[in-house]
């Protein structure tokens, strides 16, 4: 176990699989003792079968989580060896019905006598041991079951990639950056509009010298986002959240997020009530990101984009 030690809990996987091959030889072996010819891969399916119902391979897949294919591999191997058959008086032809034969039936009973001195055996190994692994395996599975492992994993290279990631205030050296990035954003969706133009084109003039800012992320110090803060004539909104851009090849990296973080500590410091944005409902992580913030749809706002379908809102 010296190299589970070395590498640790990112070997999961190949220390658990080590763990199921040993206890599948182990099973080969208990099945040997007690005389029967089994492969430890048919008990799922074989238990279910025990039951002595009417039931098809895609409900046993449902039933112990296998696939159907699988299933039908496992029945087919069944077959084969004699213990199991398929239904044919059953009336519903539509319906694939698999029992078990005479001699399944009978092997079954050898099978539940072995069962009893395996449960025994691991309750026993349980009672020895410090952590019950039987407890922990459904508390896993169901912990697993709420956000995957490739989610988990995903997460925490967002967290530490955005560590790298460095929001600035907008200088004159950004502009070329704070334009392409909104148009190569907004042509793959949309048309440009002549308000993105007048932002886009006039930063200086049309944001900032009317109150407004706009935050550069930088990766590995090149501009890879952009958004800005835009002073709002309506009396009801302090300032929109807007020109929002994350370059393709940054993704995945929280920038959307700390953007918008950055835009609403500058309007909480400047003693702003609410922020408004306007978005269309096709840009899901957008959407998504924004509800994460704590934006809320409402509507009526008059809009001079022709993409806008959803009005929002934060109260800060």
């Amino acid at each position: 176990m010296d190299f589970f030690d070395k590498v640790g809990k990112v070997a999961l996987g190949s220390r658990l699989r080590l763990m199921t091959a040993s206890i599948t030889d182990d099973a080969t072996k208990i099945y040997e003792l007690y005389g029967v010819d089994f492969m430890p891969k048919w008990f799922p399916v074989f238990y279910v079968l025990t039951e002595e119902r009417e039931i098809t391979i895609t409900e046993i897949a449902n039933e112990i989580g296998h696939s159907q294919p699988s299933v039908s591999k496992i029945v087919q191997e069944m077959i084969t060896a004699g213990l199991v058959e398929e239904n044919e008086k059953t009336n519903d032809k539509r319906r694939n019905i698999v029992v078990l034969t005479k001699e399944g039936l009978l092997l079954s009973q050898k099978i539940k006598l072995q069962c009893i001195d395996v449960e025994a055996a691991v309750e026993s190994l349980i009672a020895e041991s410090n952590h019950n692994l039987w407890a922990a395996l459904e508390e896993w599975e169901f912990l697993l079951e709420q956000k995957s492992l490739f989610k988990r994993v995903n997460e925490h290279k967002k967290t530490r990639e955005s560590q790298d990631v460095q929001i600035v205030e907008y200088e004159p050296k950004y502009q070329d950056a704070f334009r392409a990035l909104n148009v190569e954003w907004i042509s793959t969706y949309f048309e440009m509009e002549e308000a993105d133009y007048k932002a886009l084109d006039h930063p200086k003039e049309y944001i900032l010298d009317k109150g407004g800012k706009i935050f550069v992320a930088l990766y590995q110090n090149e501009p890879v986002g952009v958004c800005a803060m835009i002073k709002m004539k309506d009396e009801n909104y302090d300032f929109e959240l807007a020109k929002m851009a994350v370059s393709p090849k940054a993704q995945g990296k929280n920038i959307g997020w700390l953007l918008g973080q950055a835009i609403v500590e500058s309007a909480k410091k400047q003693g702003a009530k609410k922020l408004y944005l306007e978005s269309n409902t096709i840009l899901k992580p957008a959407i998504n990101l924004y509800h994460k913030l704590g934006f809320q749809k409402i509507s009526g706002l008059a809009t001079p984009y022709k993409r806008c379908n959803i009005q929002m809102e934060l109260v800060l």
